[in-house]
């Protein structure tokens, strides 16, 4: 199979990182006989320093004609105080909007050495498994009139949504939870919000479609005390752009580290954008320190929902576990024991478990 993939490096270790995905997508492209083209744009500050636009109209282009987009990260503080139609993140959200980007699916699992650096306790946060369905164009965060008045004194957003944005993104999540354990959880704020009520009513017009799964609705304050005090009891998630925007970050950091969170944005037709959930970390830029294995599950992520292989992204998840379980680590991840690595090493180790003449029992029964 052949797939064309753009590669939207950004700023700060943005580079680094989807420089590490491409090199475990090749190697998965040589084990399973698939064919890759790779061609990298321009998006945040780099775009701002070399284009005066932090999303080129070249970028939205090649995007349009991918298969799938891999991003790296973008923002750093050399741009923050430009004014805001030339921030970074004005790239990323206007990415997302241009291709219809309107579900970001976000999963949070926990890798068993990595618990201990939790700031939850081990006997709250192990086993939990959920997946935050997020709804990624409209509302608060789109909608106009979003503007100061009266020389500067008032200032007015708006939430907005239709009921096509909220009835598709709340099927995607039902969806989602057909393939998981069929507890689908709905956050809103309908104590307050009349779009939340809309949102609520949808929800439960829908539900009679989904027999087999069990709905909850939840306030939003309530499940962000449940995502700490009790995060076992979710599956998925499914909220608004605003209040998922919140949740996920910080569902984000009950596992114990956020250089290992991937997450996928997609549109009707499963086309999508993929990108870890760090930002661009300008700190550690350019010292081959970042931790790549984001990136690299968000690479998985794409070959899944995106392309329909698999096996081959079960395959890059089963090799990023089996790296930790023999104590490879960056050094963001807080590991007492093993080795700690640089970027390219931790690729390497990647990479080698992948090939089929290296692959461990280990790796074979996570991948079976």
């Amino acid at each position: 199979m052949k797939k064309h993939i753009v590669l939207l490096p950004g700023d700060g270790i943005g580079t680094e990182v989807t420089s590490a995905a491409k090199d475990v997508l090749e190697t998965i492209a040589d084990e399973f006989n698939h064919t890759f083209t790779f061609e990298s744009k321009d998006i945040g500050g780099t775009a701002i320093d070399q284009h005066g636009s932090p999303l080129p109209q070249d970028t939205i282009d090649a995007c349009r004609k991918a298969d799938a987009v891999l991003l790296g990260a973008v923002g750093g503080p050399k741009w923050d105080n430009n004014p805001s139609h030339l921030r970074p993140e004005k790239g990323l959200l206007g990415i997302r909007k241009e291709l219809n980007l309107f579900a970001n699916l976000r999963p949070v699992q926990g890798f068993s050495n990595l618990l201990h650096a939790s700031p939850l306790k081990r006997e709250v946060v192990e086993n939990s498994d959920m997946l935050i369905v997020r709804e990624l164009t409209g509302g608060l965060y789109f909608g106009t009139p979003s503007e100061r008045r009266n020389n500067g004194s008032d200032v007015v957003d708006t939430l907005a949504y239709s009921r096509e944005e909220i009835e598709r993104i709340i099927r995607r999540a039902f969806d989602a939870a057909m393939l998981r354990r069929k507890h689908l959880t709905s956050v809103d704020k309908a104590n307050v919000l009349e779009s939340s009520r809309m949102w609520r009513e949808i929800v439960e017009e829908i539900k009679p479609e989904y027999p087999e799964v069990t709905v909850e609705h939840m306030l939003v304050d309530a499940a962000a005390m449940k995502l700490i005090t009790s995060p076992t009891q979710f599956d998925v998630i499914v909220t608004e752009n605003m209040f998922g925007d919140i949740l996920s970050d910080e569902a984000s950091v009950l596992t114990g580290s956020l250089g290992m969170l991937p997450s996928a944005s997609l549109n009707e037709e499963a086309f999508g954008l993929y990108e870890p959930v760090h930002g661009s970390a300008p700190d550690i830029a350019g010292q081959g320190i970042a931790n790549p294995l984001a990136t690299i599950l968000s690479a998985a992520l794409m070959l899944r929902h995106s392309f329909r292989m698999e096996d081959e992204a079960k395959r890059i998840e089963c090799a990023v576990s089996e790296a930790l379980n023999r104590g490879y680590h960056t050094g963001d991840l807080n590991v007492k024991d093993g080795e700690q690595v640089n970027t390219h090493k931790m690729t390497a180790v990647v990479v080698e478990l992948l090939k089929a003449d290296s692959t461990t029992n280990s790796i074979m029964n996570c991948y079976a």
